[in-house]
């Protein structure tokens, strides 16, 4: 085949194919025609992700339900002892906005280091957390796929990443959800059977395929996160070979809550981009709690999470160095809230 071929065949495969649109302006009709059209149609907010893998036919849903114009989805306010923020509200909102910066600047970093300027001021907070996985066998086009002969995540019945496996180990690669998982966010979740509220940390499963306890019918309204006690500092890190545009190789959030004396009474890591889900480090309380936060605690507690966190070859940068990353992460992270 020539070149121009070629160039046919790539240009015919990143199309986007035949769908239809809808926008509605209320949460219950987004609900309805998520309802109505069940298995054949995909909420849809500012698709800075949802496109691209359209264009890869790793979804071709007959109908988009568009939310970017549901007003119930909108918003950022503080509200007794807590802050709300829609789902539909931009990654470049949440990184900007005064509340947010007042309450919660690791949220706000979080979300200034997804990507790029141009895709933060469309994709939206909810669209972050509710980031479909990613795989370096699964995140490619029609053709390449074909070629591979897929795989556990779309149309095959192989795992590339671990030989034999039969669960599939795409990596959950968001920015801000491990921030609210150490903030004890609450998820507003809606669908057909009406609403119900869901602690992040119980949101995400293993499951690579469809990493969420929510139905595919069912849409996360907003986020509350009940302000932090005086005392508490949060740092977030993220790890990626360039500084701009990369999802994570890595990344992790530190809470620290400190007594009257100095003392840590406090401590959470959460780390992902090493398996399915964001997921809380083990035992790390055990060398820290009581003490101050001084160089042999933040070696401690390093040292833990590298014992425990074991990337896998979902992303194509090598396992072993972004493991041995993680605790390098853990310092810098303890050691900007030592300083603080």
């Amino acid at each position: 085949m020539g070149s121009s071929g070629v160039q046919d065949r790539l240009l015919a495969m990143l199309r986007l194919h035949p769908y239809r649109y809808h926008q509605p302006t209320r949460l219950a009709d987004a609900l309805a025609l998520l309802e109505a059209h069940d298995g054949d149609v995909m909420p849809i907010a500012g698709g800075t992700d949802l496109v691209p893998n359209m264009k890869h036919r790793l979804f071709t849903p007959g109908h988009l339900v568009a939310l970017r114009g549901v007003e119930e989805m909108r918003g950022i306010r503080a509200d007794g002892d807590e802050v709300r923020i829609g789902a539909g509200e931009s990654l470049d909102d949440i990184a900007t906005d005064a509340t947010v910066l007042g309450a919660f600047p690791a949220l706000a970093q979080a979300a200034l280091l997804v990507s790029g300027p141009q895709l933060r001021r469309v994709g939206t907070i909810g669209g972050n957390i509710c980031l479909d996985t990613r795989c370096t066998y699964y995140n490619q086009t029609l053709f390449w796929r074909k070629a591979l002969g897929y795989c556990l995540k779309k149309d095959g019945d192989a795992c590339h990443v671990i030989k034999g496996g039969t669960r599939c180990v795409a990596a959950h690669s968001a920015d801000t959800p491990p921030v609210l998982m150490v903030l004890d966010a609450i998820l507003e979740v809606a669908g057909p059977a009406g609403r119900r509220d869901i602690p992040i940390g119980e949101f995400f499963t293993s499951d690579g395929i469809w990493n969420r306890s929510t139905e595919r019918n069912e849409l996360v309204v907003a986020v509350r996160i009940p302000l932090t006690p005086a005392g508490t500092h949060i740092a977030f890190q993220k790890l990626r070979s360039r500084k701009a545009i990369d999802f994570p190789l890595a990344n992790l959030a530190v809470r620290v809550g400190r007594d009257g004396q100095g003392r840590i009474s406090d401590l959470r890591v959460v780390a992902s981009a090493m398996g399915s889900y964001p997921r809380k480090v083990g035992k790390v309380e055990e060398a820290a709690l009581g003490n101050e936060l001084g160089p042999s605690v933040i070696e401690a507690v390093a040292e833990q999470a590298f014992r425990q966190c074991h990337p896998l070859e979902s992303i194509t940068v090598d396992k072993e160095w972004r493991r041995a990353m993680v605790p390098v992460l853990v310092r810098r992270a303890l050691s900007e809230i030592a300083a603080a």
